[in-house]
């Protein structure tokens, strides 16, 4: 075997490496080094000090919320419920303990109801009429509150309804001017919230963890002087969505409360701290609750209250981050991608942009034409060592 044919086979171990052309253009050569600054300004400022892009994240958490609704109210001059007491298990529906419940602010109260035909209200419009044929007897009122017997009953010089079978007197729909329950501004709210973050084994809670019982009926949260103290006046979480209370107690709304969680594991645990934040979600919200009681004939009675007042809905969020190899070496790695994206850029310009442009690809690609082949000559794969050279 000649030298040409060891070398033809051996051409596949051959390490083969790139020819740099050094080029003395500043212009593409100020580009050239302003881009990579850019890129390392990009790294490290917003990929490793802004996005933290070192670290790995665990942003589905597990979570816990327990609540409690501190406060009691008096109803004055209220035909029946004058004096009455409102406490926790009066106007904090469903009970304590949920992260939804209903604050009670206002209400409407037909007391004494009992099964029994009366006039329809003059405020449902179904239940409205000018003759007996406008109430066909078995036909329940739309949006209403029985069924029609089939009379149309006088109220006064202004509205005539139809008779209905149903809890009567019927509920008026007249509300006082002021919130009945306007106390409910002084009441405060227990949030307790636990969050885990079982990816890295990590859990944390947004009370203090004290022996001293009487802490948290005297503190008040403050982000900075009370971080772990989630005890929030009613009259405070209302001002924090922009509005005031008075606006919302007498029709009632919906108010969100947003917990979230920002943790740098990197860092100590306790500056791992819960965010708050109050929003109003919507405006008038109401809903009715009976109760039945029976007089010593054993007849059946009911008082209806429709109860307006605040619901809160509480909403925990979280994302926890420590130092990972892999986010940095990825990370890493899309750094030096845009390393050579820079110089394919400046390759571009300089090769096909530059008013040099010709020049510089001479340079820069090199065409190597291989020698023309004799006939004679044959290469490494023909050769056979047993072959007999018959010439």
């Amino acid at each position: 075997m000649d030298a040409s044919s060891r070398n033809s086979c051996l051409s596949p171990l051959d390490y083969k490496t790139e020819k740099y052309v050094l080029t003395k253009n500043r212009k593409i050569g100020v580009l050239h080094r302003l881009l990579h600054f850019g890129i390392i300004c990009y790294i490290i400022g917003w990929v490793f000090c802004t996005k933290k892009g070192y670290q790995e994240i665990d942003s589905d958490p597990q979570f816990s919320v327990i609540t409690k609704l501190k406060g009691a109210s008096i109803t004055q001059n209220l035909r029946g419920l004058q004096g009455k007491l409102w406490d926790v298990a009066d106007f904090v529906k469903p009970s304590q303990g949920e992260d939804i419940f209903f604050l009670v602010t206002n209400f409407i109260a037909t007391l004494g109801q009992v099964l029994n035909t009366c006039p329809e209200s003059p405020l449902i419009l179904d239940g409205r009429c000018s003759k007996h044929l406008d109430c066909a007897a078995g036909e329940p009122v739309e949006n209403g509150n029985g069924i029609k017997t089939g009379k149309c009953v006088r109220l006064n010089n202004t509205y005539s309804t139809c008779e209905i079978f149903a809890w009567c007197p019927v509920e008026s729909g007249l509300l006082h001017r002021k919130p009945l329950l306007s106390e409910a501004v002084h009441f405060t709210l227990f949030i307790k919230n636990t969050i885990c973050f079982s990816k890295f084994n990590f859990s944390r809670t947004n009370t203090l963890d004290t022996s001293n019982e009487t802490y948290f009926k005297s503190c008040r949260y403050d982000p900075v002087l009370n971080p772990y103290c989630p005890v929030f006046k009613i009259e405070e979480i209302i001002n924090a969505t922009g509005h005031s209370f008075e606006d919302i107690a007498y029709l009632g709304g919906v108010v969100a409360a947003d917990i979230e969680w920002k943790c740098d594991l990197d860092q100590p645990a306790f500056e791992c701290t819960p965010h708050y934040s109050f929003r109003l979600q919507d405006k008038n919200n109401n809903f009715r609750i009976a109760s039945y009681y029976w007089d010593k004939e054993r007849n059946e009675y009911r008082d209806l209250l429709k109860l307006y007042g605040i619901r809160f809905d509480i909403s925990v969020t979280g994302e926890a981050r420590r130092f990972g190899i892999i986010p940095t070496a990825v990370s890493l790695g899309t750094g030096c991608a845009f390393f050579g994206a820079a110089t394919f850029l400046c390759d571009l310009i300089l090769l096909y942009l530059d008013e040099k442009a010709v020049l510089y690809r001479d340079w820069k690609y090199e065409v190597v034409r291989p020698p023309k082949a004799s006939p004679e000559s044959t290469t490494a794969c023909d050769h056979n060592p047993g072959s007999i050279n018959t010439e």
